[in-house]
């Protein structure tokens, strides 16, 4: 399976929510440097639905919560429906784990049982941006 270089994309809280062009079918990883208010969590989880993120890795602050309104948006947006596989959205979350050990997971163990995730978006919420420092950790775990 061929898998591309992951995009790095720093959100700052409350930025707005920019269009995922040329991603179909990915998996996101999501960075949470900084306090989130429970609404941008909701503009944001509901907006990694919409984009077509089929599995989703949380990190940092409040990654349980994200977990959970990232599930939460993909039922609203599924209309509470029962789903074959294809339509799926797989969510973890990594508060106990170190960085490097959530994308060592997100390179090797995440997988979707419909869809081959070759495209890896690491969401990066934070007042600054770390793309160097960040994309250096990926590559090495």
């Amino acid at each position: 399976m061929k898998k591309n270089p992951p995009r790095y994309l720093h959100l700052a809280p409350e930025a707005e929510l920019p269009v995922l062009d040329a991603l179909e079918n990915f998996k996101a990883v999501l960075v949470v440097d900084v306090d989130v208010l429970e609404t941008v969590r909701w503009d944001i989880s509901r907006w990694l639905v919409e984009s077509g993120s089929k599995y989703v890795m949380v990190w940092g602050k409040d990654a349980e919560q994200w977990h959970e309104s990232i599930d939460d948006a993909h039922l609203e947006a599924t209309n509470y429906e029962d789903l074959d596989d294809a339509d799926v959205l797989i969510t973890t979350s990594h508060e106990d784990d170190d960085l490097s050990e959530a994308f060592w997971f997100a390179q090797h163990r995440a997988s979707h049982p419909a869809h081959e995730l070759h495209d890896t978006l690491i969401v990066h919420i934070a007042e600054a941006p770390r793309r160097e420092e960040i994309e250096d950790e990926f590559h090495d775990a």
